[in-house]
């Protein structure tokens, strides 16, 4: 495989990683903005008993990604292959 194509795969690589990492910090700063203002988000979503439940679960769900994200960035730079298995 030429060098020209693995470099090209390490900065695509990158740029995925660093747009799940984006999106679960979206997610976790959408998550804290329902657990500690509900009163807020009410005005947007109608659907009361699901706001708390939906809350937590954006929450560990944006944590998950932040790290996935994470961990695939610094994969991606060193070439680590166990870091982007993960």
């Amino acid at each position: 495989v030429p060098m020209g194509v693995l470099s090209c795969m390490k900065y695509l690589m990158f740029v995925f990683n660093v747009l799940v990492f984006a999106g679960g910090t979206c997610l976790v700063g959408v998550g804290v903005w329902v657990a500690v203002d509900p009163a807020g988000f009410q005005d947007i979503v109608a659907a009361k008993p699901v706001l708390s439940a939906g809350a937590y679960l954006l929450l560990a769900v944006g944590i998950a990604l932040t790290l996935l994200g994470f961990l695939g960035c610094c994969g991606a730079l060193r070439r680590s292959r166990p870091l982007l298995l993960v």
